[in-house]
């Protein structure tokens, strides 16, 4: 129980980078001499100081003979930083709480066996879950090379996503749209489709007050039909990509790219799963799928995502032309259907929040 106190306060710290620490994973570290925290940190930015290193920093000399709890195993290698675990033997730690261990094939287990040898009291598995779920991201990334994919929808109670004329605002009220920012603003990425571009016109950033980071736009686009006056080309609030067919007219590419875009070029056949692999390879590791009815329904057909999280508001809205959450020719068999497990629902103002987790990813 002491050691879960003191590990939850290092996942609190940790959870403060999360949005601006991306490719790194966020981290947090808190110092512990004689029962008095004496030191915390916390890993801000890629290419900046690790949690113990700001923890150790803060302790000073009390860090000799003192207990360290951090929520992903210390470093062992050389980056853009020293080793961690080298800090902490250098500093006099005595004993070294570890959440969970890194499954970055640098680190995966060599950090707690460097500290281990170095005749320090190593212990895993506190609040392991918790710090497992606070970095889904990161872990998915380093073990799949593409990114976490989070679908994310509003409809109304009857799943109904816009009218039949394409209205779909709004849907949900302040909270839940202010909830959905937040999503933005954790996610390297954010998708859409060329329609949403074409009939919305959105712009597709965070609308936080003080965001901590504008998400990467990107826009499913074969043909480049995405308008050169839409404000994803024009407002200069965001980075975005476009991924094209590689038969895409030459001079709309140029056009294009002269505005600023980066257009991502890939076979005409290209599948999403060819999308995600280009997307992490260019080191975007998470990503929050707008899309609409369609785009939905190939994510889902096509097995592309982790999560699904849907607002839903108390209206009904009715018509079998009006959109759904979920288009295209869906499965024939119900035995086909992706399963996934409900979390704790969450109530917005006089929505509901449903976030549903796909079976295999449970226990990641």
């Amino acid at each position: 129980m002491r050691d879960e106190t003191f590990m939850k306060l290092a996942l609190e710290l940790a959870e403060q980078g999360i949005g601006q620490t991306s490719p790194n994973p966020a981290v947090g570290a808190v110092v512990v001499k004689d029962g008095n925290v004496v030191g915390m940190g916390a890993h801000l930015k890629a290419g900046e100081a690790h949690a113990e290193v700001h923890a150790i920093s803060m302790a000073g000399e009390k860090a000799k003979g003192a207990e360290i709890f951090v929520t992903l195993e210390p470093c062992s290698h050389y980056g853009k930083t020293p080793p961690c675990a080298e800090l902490l033997i250098a500093a006099g730690i005595k004993r070294v709480v570890i959440a969970v261990l890194d499954p970055n094939p640098l680190v995966a287990g060599r950090g707690a066996a460097l500290l281990e040898e170095a005749g320090i009291e190593v212990c895993t598995g506190v609040l392991e879950q918790e710090a497992a779920e606070l970095n889904k991201f990161f872990f998915h990334y380093i073990k799949t090379g593409v990114p976490y994919v989070t679908l994310k929808a509003a409809s109304t109670l009857d799943g109904k996503t816009a009218t039949k004329s394409m209205d779909s605002k709004w849907i949900t009220g302040e909270q839940a749209r202010e909830d959905v920012h937040r999503y933005r603003e954790r996610h390297d990425a954010i998708l859409t489709g060329v329609n949403t571009v074409i009939h919305d016109n959105p712009s597709l950033t965070c609308r936080l007050e003080k965001p901590k980071r504008q998400p990467v736009r990107i826009i499913l686009d074969r043909n480049l039909k995405t308008p050169l006056n839409s404000k994803v080309v024009t407002d200069g609030l965001a980075e975005t990509w476009i991924v094209s067919s590689d038969d895409a007219d030459p001079k709309r590419i140029s056009d294009f790219e002269d505005l600023g875009v980066t257009i991502i070029s890939l076979s005409a056949g290209h599948t999403l799963k060819d999308v995600l692999e280009e997307l992490g390879k260019r080191g975007i590791s998470s990503l929050l799928a707008e899309g609409g009815s369609q785009i939905h329904g190939s994510f889902i057909h096509e097995g592309c995502f982790n999560e699904m999280v849907i607002y839903i508001a108390p209206k009904l809205l009715g018509g079998k032309e009006s959109l759904s959450i979920s288009g295209g020719t869906g499965f024939e068999r119900m035995k086909d259907a992706v399963e996934l497990t409900f979390t704790e629902p969450v109530i917005l103002g006089n929505d509901i929040k449903i976030r549903a987790v796909r079976r295999r990813e449970e226990g990641k």
